[in-house]
């Protein structure tokens, strides 16, 4: 070990004894951040409504197959399955919300791995939780909860194998990856980051073990349906990772990108942060983790610096890693009582200054407010409005059917708005809806009529295919809130250059 290792301050002695087992317990406390994480998350479910993925998954729930254009499976069945709790964005939210308490939890056992006593165990698991990112992620039903939950428990499950010699948590490891994979390609990044981080800290002995192996083979069959559901259809997914790279990587991007880091974790623990990152490095027995965290936060800020949360996964093993150098500067502070109480402070300071941001606590009047919200958390302002946006939708067709010319079909640009007419046009009884985008796209027209189709945010990519393209109506979100969806052009195409099934595969579209 190098004059640079941390063995001379007795981190390497702490990693030892707590990998043995002697005191890596979980805290009650740490049990009850997880708990009260929820209870939030849940107490403010029901407020606004759907944001357009829920939406989107809620009618792949009932498309169910082995994958999708832009998901793996295991989402939209979930959503599927949650519907026996009722259709409501509260129904939806409980998986969510569970995952993110589990995601506090693990970081507590985290910190107990790396050498944390109980202070730091406790730390742990509240600087995750109040992590905006982790806030966020576990208020909506998208993919990014369950992969923040699997990219822990690989994580951690790696880590007791190789701290306490464990090999059979290679497996659990394994099994955490393939189902992981069912629900977000992304976590392949994670088994890169892991691999090159045994490679390149002196672990790479490991490799020539059996249990490694066994885990990615048990993690390739949980996977193989939806590999190969992606080789039958083209391997759509790459199309639309390059697709999200263009989309994600403006020059605003990648000046934001290393900043959003830190402003996704909270900028209180900021301090917590950066240490847990340096201990990672400074310990022998953790610099695999702290390889794999570089890797993958250099990979997201080169290829999609727009998509900052994709490093989300990591978040709570270096916060758990800060804990104990937390720890240990209390332990040397003069007013160890006022350090603590810092300690504690600054990430439920930081919670509650991010909560308007990340969670609906606002009456949604005073959301147009919030200086810059649609920049920092799309997603809040964009679970506003919807049902608004089908009544206008039901409004032009009933108007259209009132002058006889009722609409056949409607096309809508882009998922979220099909989604919102699919889930809630039925009190409408519109039309079929289409959309030539994603997942929409590969569901085809089906026998909708092309003769005179009701347009919601889509007259540009109809115009060239249809003889006489107008505007009805432009749709602006309620109570004056920015989103995606203010100022949507409704209109009517009719005259048909061709039937759907002619002009359908012009119309594909990846976003």
């Amino acid at each position: 070990m190098g004059d640079g290792d941390e063995a001379a301050s007795g981190t390497a002695i702490d990693v030892a004894a707590a990998a043995a087992g002697r005191t890596a317990d979980v805290p009650w406390q740490a049990w009850a951040i997880g708990a009260a994480l929820v209870a939030v998350e849940l107490a403010f479910s029901g407020r606004y409504g759907y944001e357009q993925d829920e939406l989107y998954f809620l009618v792949a729930g009932h498309h169910l197959a082995f994958g999708y254009v832009d998901q793996p499976p295991l989402t939209p069945l979930l959503t599927r399955i949650t519907g026996i709790l009722g259709v409501s964005p509260t129904a939806v939210r409980v998986i969510p919300a569970l995952a993110g308490g589990a995601v506090a939890v693990s970081a507590a056992k985290f910190a107990a791995l790396f050498g944390a006593r109980r202070f730091g165990r406790i730390l742990a698991s509240l600087a995750t939780a109040c992590a905006p990112v982790v806030i966020g992620a576990a208020h909506e039903s998208t993919t990014t909860p369950l992969d923040l939950l699997a990219w822990t428990l690989v994580l951690l499950s790696v880590t007791i194998a190789l701290l306490r010699e464990a090999p059979r948590w290679w497996l659990a490891a394994g099994a955490a990856a393939g189902v992981g994979l069912e629900n977000k390609s992304l976590l392949v990044l994670l088994v890169i980051g892991l691999g090159l981080g045994l490679l390149a800290s002196g672990n790479a002995a490991v490799l020539r073990s059996r249990w490694p192996w066994l885990g990615a083979a048990i993690a390739g069959v949980i996977w193989a349906p939806n590999l190969i559901w992606q080789a039958a259809h083209g391997w759509p997914q790459l199309a639309m990772a390059s697709a999200l790279h263009r989309e994600h990587s403006a020059v605003t991007d990648y000046v934001l990108a290393v900043p959003a880091q830190f402003l996704y974790a909270g900028l209180l623990v900021i301090p917590l942060l950066i240490a847990g990152y340096i201990r990672l490095w400074r310990t022998r027995e953790l610099r695999f983790v702290a390889v794999a965290v570089t890797v993958i936060v250099v990979y997201v800020v080169a290829w999609v610096p727009g998509r900052p949360y994709y490093t989300d996964g990591m978040v709570p093993a270096v916060l758990a890693a800060g804990s104990v150098t937390a720890e240990r500067r209390i332990a040397a502070a003069r007013r160890p009582g006022a350090s603590r109480g810092w300690w504690l402070a600054a990430p439920l300071i930081g919670a509650a200054a991010a909560l308007p941001v990340v969670l609906p606590v606002l009456p949604v009047g005073h959301l147009h407010d919030v200086p810059g919200l649609h920049k920092l958390n799309s997603d809040i302002g964009d679970t506003v409005g919807w049902p608004q946006l089908v009544g206008a939708v039901a409004a032009a067709d009933a108007e259209l059917t009132r002058s006889g010319r009722p609409p056949g079909s409607v096309f809508a640009e882009a998922y979220g708005e099909a989604a919102a007419l699919d889930v809630y046009g039925s009190a409408y009884h519109l039309p079929p809806v289409l959309s030539g985008d994603n997942t929409y796209w590969m569901w085809g027209p089906g026998r909708a009529s092309d003769q005179t189709v009701l347009v919601v945010d889509a007259l540009g990519e109809l115009r060239p295919y249809f003889a006489r393209c107008r505007v009805l109506t432009t749709y602006d979100a309620p109570y004056q809130v920015q989103n995606d969806w203010t100022g949507v052009q409704i209109g009517v195409c009719t005259g048909p250059a061709a039937d759907w099934r002619v002009l359908w595969p012009h119309l594909r579209f990846y976003g």
